[in-house]
């Protein structure tokens, strides 16, 4: 029989994460048709052995090799047999009654495909964390940011993002899904690997009708960069070559060629920040970045053309016209609540 809802945990080299924050889960994820899965990514460390002596009650599902976040959710979620799933980060930890409102809205709104809720740091349990906040959003350019965190401004949560809100994007470290809808879409592109795969996914599900929104009122805390570091060249390296090759795969014909015009000078202006910073890795990078989605954009060339085919709409209010850098830099928008006059796309 069909499960309600399947919690997976990717974890990769995760042991000690898993033995700190897979208790909260157990304990605040309990209910008839809930289950828990830990995917093993092909860890080298002791994960496999110390969940099967110490969590006994959770569904281990074992891959053989380390296939990145992309592809690790992906052929874990083939294992998988439930009407929601939620992708959660290792390094989480949920509160009580964190499934309820996500369940909840998603039984109530066939139209919704995927939901997150509010995330705060847990290093700094008052503020919005960094990579999910309060939902995402996405900019005429590419660039991604939060209700609660724009470029590197975090905010701290003083309620001011409680309501339920349409989004862009929901975050990979909380997902919820409707697996139907993320085998409909393809799932993930494992060509990612890692960094923005999520943003991808729901490009898909907002270009072909279907909505995405934050649950503020379910809250979890998220470590963050507890794989590889914020400053992490390799980090940069996938984040902007995976950005350049979303934006070749979604974007509609009458912006692609301006939109990545724009982008290039924009990645130079990056690589030349982060020189001067003395971020030479960073800055080789950026430039490394470019030179490989060039390369491998015409691999490419048949995503595209699905995604256009099954675009029902290339009006997505969640994607903001303007730059998100003028907004920030020239306009001094350093929070969500100032974006409100902008016109979206």
């Amino acid at each position: 029989m069909n499960k309600k809802v399947s919690v997976v945990i990717l974890n990769w080299n995760g042991c000690d994460m898993l033995r700190s924050f897979l208790p909260s889960v157990i304990r605040h994820s309990g209910g008839e048709g809930v289950e828990i899965c830990v995917a093993d990514n092909g860890s080298t460390d002791r994960s496999v052995e110390m969940l099967q002596q110490e969590f006994p009650t959770v569904r281990l599902i074992v891959l053989d090799e380390n296939h990145g976040f992309a592809d690790g959710y992906n052929l874990a979620l083939q294992q998988v047999e439930a009407e929601y799933v939620v992708l959660l980060n290792s390094d989480v930890e949920v509160t009580e009654g964190w499934l309820s409102p996500q369940i909840a809205y998603l039984d109530a709104h066939p139209e919704v495909a995927a939901c997150q809720p509010k995330i705060r740091a847990w290093r700094q349990k008052e503020m919005f964390e960094y990579a999910g906040a309060a939902g995402g959003f996405i900019d005429r350019y590419g660039y991604p940011f939060c209700r609660g965190r724009i470029l590197g401004v975090v905010e701290k949560d003083n309620g001011q993002y409680d309501s339920v809100l349409p989004v862009f994007w929901a975050t990979g470290a909380a997902l919820f899904i409707r697996l139907a809808d993320y085998r409909e879409v393809g799932g993930l592109d494992g060509r990612f690997f890692a960094h923005m795969e999520e943003i991808d996914l729901c490009w898909r599900l907002r270009a072909r009708g279907k909505e995405i929104v934050c649950l503020p009122q379910s809250v979890v805390y998220h470590v963050g960069g507890a794989t590889l570091k914020k400053e992490n060249p390799h980090k940069t390296f996938l984040n902007f070559r995976n950005n350049l090759v979303m934006l070749y795969k979604n974007l509609p014909d009458a912006e692609l060629a301006s939109v990545m015009r724009v982008r290039c000078v924009l990645d130079y202006v990056a690589a030349l920040t982060f020189a001067l910073k003395g971020q030479f890795p960073n800055a080789r990078a950026v430039v490394r970045a470019r030179r490989e989605f060039r390369l491998l954009r015409p691999g490419f060339e048949e995503a595209r053309k699905e995604n256009l085919l099954k675009t029902c709409s290339t009006s997505i209010p969640e994607r903001i016209k303007s730059s998100i850098l003028v907004q920030f830099y020239a306009k001094g928008h350093k929070f969500f609540s100032q974006l409100s006059d902008l016109k979206r796309d």
